[in-house]
């Protein structure tokens, strides 16, 4: 297993490095995403500006704590950029020019290979930045205790928020295996990302509860500073780390039964 693990440890290394030159060798273009992420952050500091200025309060949490959960979104959103999304729109491209036949070919996992080849490293940048800034501030804001415990708990929620984001965000692309055109499924995964960057406690009770146990997108942005808050204990962090496990178990058999019914562009 440790020899698996650094073997793909090592091949994801080398994604990072040839994405970086390739990314380098076109400086102008790096500049520009980060121009373009960088105003589209600044829309949302508006926002967040907004908030202060009402000093809107959502379950009795106050604008500094709400930071908290802003924060947290903007963070996972860089990640979900730089890791996921390029890789996520090419699969369907891959199917449908047979991009994939090759990557069949290749001695690892396919899996692997068709989501996270390409690594974008300059949109996620500005709002990975800019998230932490705004979580620390929260943090700092609401007194809550910076200890290795707080740390600790903080960090393995956001490695579940990871998860969990990877899973939902390409259940469009596994669509994309059966059928065509699979950009409304898209959409309809963005446009639900873009609606939780607030505390879940602002949706009625049967949605939160959809949000929760059946579709966990309520889980990216809101376990995290809920455990800060202390209104999530170990316990149910525990719990989001196996239940974020299970949904990666459950898209890698999603996967493989895609896989199968795969028609070659050479067949």
């Amino acid at each position: 297993m440790y020899r698996v693990l650094r073997k793909y440890a090592h091949l994801y290394g080398m994604f990072i490095k040839n994405c970086l030159i390739a990314q380098m060798e076109f400086r102008g273009n790096f500049m520009m995403s980060l121009l373009v992420e960088s105003v589209y952050l600044l829309a949302k500091l508006l926002y967040v500006l907004v908030v202060f200025r009402t000093d809107l309060h959502v379950d009795g949490i106050p604008p500094e704590g709400l930071l908290l959960f802003i924060g947290m979104h903007t963070v996972v959103t860089g990640m979900y950029v730089g890791l996921f999304f390029t890789n996520f729109t090419k699969i369907p491209e891959y199917i449908k020019d047979g991009s994939l036949d090759l990557m069949l070919t290749k001695p690892v996992s396919l899996q692997f290979m068709a989501s996270l080849r390409y690594v974008d490293l300059a949109l996620p940048i500005p709002d990975i930045l800019v998230g932490l800034v705004m979580i620390g501030i929260g943090w700092h804001a609401m007194d809550i205790p910076l200890t290795l415990l707080q740390l600790a708990g903080f960090m393995l929620l956001l490695f579940v928020s990871v998860v969990i984001t990877y899973c939902l965000m390409i259940i469009p692309a596994l669509l994309s295996f059966r059928f065509v055109q699979t950009g409304s499924a898209s959409e309809i995964a963005h446009s639900a990302w873009d609606a939780n960057n607030f505390p879940m406690a602002i949706y009625p009770t049967w949605v939160r509860r959809i949000g929760t146990f059946i579709i966990p997108l309520f889980l990216i942005t809101n376990f995290g500073p809920m455990f800060l808050l202390g209104q999530l204990g170990w316990l149910y962090t525990g719990l989001a780390l196996v239940g974020s496990l299970i949904f990666f178990t459950a898209i890698r058999v999603f996967w493989k039964q895609a896989v199968k019914g795969y028609s070659s562009a050479s067949s």
